[in-house]
């Protein structure tokens, strides 16, 4: 295999690869081997048709698709590990030559990192941000951990109103007529929950008892189903029940039941105590971004597209897998959101560039102050993991391998230079 580096605009680079014609043929021999269970020739049995007898009948041209796979699959992998690159991508591949007896050769065009010049990052200007804890900030804690325990109550000599939970059928129609999918018998839905088209949870408010209501609305111009898309609909709707949150008393018994303490007044120091903690860490994470913002803002980088896409993607799969793990596929997501993986990837695509250019300029800093992380703070930290995940230390290690461990103590680095930025700002 022979290889040659082109360095192009933007960061990008173009790898040309050559394969020897001995391997081509080679690769053409495992193709036949592979394929020859498929082909039938009359006057020979399955399995059996010689390689000579179908290039003949087909032309060789029959194995170049899964020559050409293999080929590429394994001289790229070379060609990555001798070249030096730092790819921040996935290939784009063009063929040059295929051809039986000729050497083997295809293009290979890669994202390289970018070097980023850095401008002013020391001194930079962050908000100071009180973490004075108010009354009002405590009885809006108190409040929520009341409407987490509230119950639910049947209402029968009111119409509904705000944040009630109805149980409802409902039937839509555009142009008079009943669409698919716009029926629902015995439906629980409270209002303002946002769960249905924009309009209708509004217009149920005043709604009484076994009395049928309209409800007109819109559905939006991205609606995923296409033939509903813009069209103008009404629901026939009746509502059966009605049931409003009751909210605990607040008091003694109360706080016993929703902490460890015996008091209201206790209950309430230890609220402000968490409420005092979580706007500390609050606005140490906003001061933080701040100070990432603005030293991203004086760098210089020419991030390549490629890269950006490569971002989207990642992003992408990663909440393809959250889905998942709630038991929802994303054609079902894009199905109940109206949302397409185009307009997804578009979506993404500012988060994406955000999220490299805050790692790049975050690990140029690391690399203009030396920060490096100590072997006694990362074995810390891989104790913590290994406690975290009930794992001897070793065996942790073990499974790490060296490349996720050393990619761990580069994450550190990087979250030590997000501490330097906010250490070294101003607070105004």
């Amino acid at each position: 295999m022979s290889l040659q580096v082109e360095k192009l605009e933007h960061n990008m680079a173009k790898m040309t690869i050559e394969v020897s014609a001995e391997e081509v043929e080679k690769a053409l021999q495992a193709a036949y081997l592979k394929q020859r269970g498929s082909i039938t020739i009359p006057g020979f049995r399955k399995g059996k048709v010689p390689r000579q007898m179908i290039e003949k009948m087909y032309g060789p041209e029959i194995f170049y698709d899964e020559a050409a796979n293999h080929m590429i699959s394994e001289a790229y992998s070379k060609a990555y590990d001798e070249c030096e690159l730092e790819i921040v991508s996935q290939p784009s591949v063009d063929i040059v030559e295929l051809e039986k007896g000729k050497p083997f050769i295809f293009t290979a065009e890669v994202a390289v990192k970018p070097e980023v010049t850095l401008g002013e990052y020391k001194g930079l200007k962050v908000d100071k941000i009180s973490t004075e804890v108010t009354a009002e900030e405590i009885d809006q804690e108190i409040d929520k951990e009341r409407d987490r325990n509230a119950r639910m109550v049947e209402v029968t000599d009111r119409a509904v109103q705000d944040k009630d939970q109805v149980t409802m059928d409902f039937e839509g129609f555009v142009d008079g007529e009943a669409f698919e999918g716009g029926k629902g018998e015995n439906y629980p839905l409270t209002i303002g929950s946002g769960a249905f088209i924009p309009g209708f949870e509004e217009q149920l408010i005043g709604a009484e008892l076994e009395k049928e209501v309209e409800v007109n609305v819109t559905f939006p111009e991205e609606y995923q189903a296409k033939e509903l898309a813009g069209k103008d609909a009404v629901f026939k709707c009746t509502v059966h029940a009605i049931k409003m949150k009751e909210l605990p008393e607040l008091d003694d018994e109360f706080a016993s039941d929703v902490s460890d303490f015996e008091t209201l007044e206790e209950y309430r120091a230890d609220v402000e105590k968490k409420v005092q903690e979580r706007k500390i860490k609050e606005a140490k994470t906003t001061q933080e971004d701040q100070a990432v913002e603005k030293a991203i803002e004086n760098a210089e980088m020419d991030i390549p597209e490629a890269m950006i896409d490569q971002q989207v993607k990642q992003l992408a799969d990663d909440f393809a897998m959250r889905m998942r793990q709630q038991g929802l596929s994303m054609e079902q997501y894009f199905q109940f959101t109206g949302m397409t993986a185009d307009r997804m990837a578009e979506d993404l695509r500012p988060q994406a560039e955000k999220r490299i250019k805050t790692r790049l300029v975050l690990e140029a800093v690391a690399k203009a102050e030396n920060i490096q992380v100590s072997d006694e703070k990362f074995e810390e930290e891989i104790a913590k993991m290994a406690e975290q995940y009930q794992m001897e230390v070793d065996k942790l290690k073990e499974y790490m391998g060296e490349t996720e461990m050393e990619r761990m103590r580069e994450d550190m680095a990087v979250q030590e230079a997000v501490t330097f930025l906010v250490d070294a700002a101003i607070e105004e």
